[in-house]
């Protein structure tokens, strides 16, 4: 094939330089196989010459007691490694049981504050002055529990008879007395308003 190419000079295409090495390594390539292929190799002037690849040794493959030996010598590592992800799991969920349990303690708290003041606030309109309020005419008592703290107002209101206490409320103003209302309403709850 090469005596071919070579004895017709007249029709070989012009070819660059570049193109003519690369025609020539394909054609020794052709003629010596596989192994001409991988020893022709082209360096350009003044370049450095292609590096030799790496032989590619393969590692003995590690029979199974070295297998065994390497899994019971970090058996003991694993495990002490699976008790402290373990214990630290459990610290976490400890830390968030403690946190709720602190969030209960400040609402069973706070609950027990509003106990206090809803007695205290009961305990403030005594019977005797709940008496002297009863006594008196409608629009006095009304002026009267206008100028009054509103809480003791409203627990003077509470412990009066109902009709009364209706009466009262409607001769005051209606900001005084919607004031009032809503003190004793909230007061008048068995559960915690929050």
């Amino acid at each position: 094939m090469i005596a071919l190419f070579l004895s017709r000079p007249h029709r070989r295409p012009r070819l660059h330089k570049g193109r003519s090495l690369l025609a020539a390594a394909a054609i020794v390539a052709l003629a010596g196989g596989a192994a001409g292929a991988e020893e022709v190799r082209q360096v350009l002037p003044g370049g450095q010459a292609p590096a030799q690849p790496a032989q590619l040794t393969r590692e003995k493959a590690p029979d199974e007691s070295e297998i065994q030996r390497f899994c019971s010598n970090i058996a003991d590592a694993a495990r002490d490694r699976r008790y402290a992800l373990q214990a630290e799991e459990l610290k976490q969920l400890q830390a968030g049981i403690d946190q709720r349990m602190k969030a209960l303690e400040d609402k069973r708290a706070e609950y027990e504050q509003w106990l206090k003041r809803r007695e205290v606030f009961l305990a403030r309109a005594e019977d005797s002055v709940v008496k002297i309020y009863a006594g008196m005419k409608p629009d006095a008592a009304a002026e009267r529990l206008a100028m009054v703290n509103a809480e003791l107002a409203a627990a003077i209101l509470m412990k009066l008879d109902a009709r009364k206490a209706g009466v009262i409320l409607n001769e005051m103003d209606q900001k005084a007395a919607a004031t009032l209302t809503g003190i004793m309403a909230s007061a008048a709850r068995r559960v915690d308003p929050s």
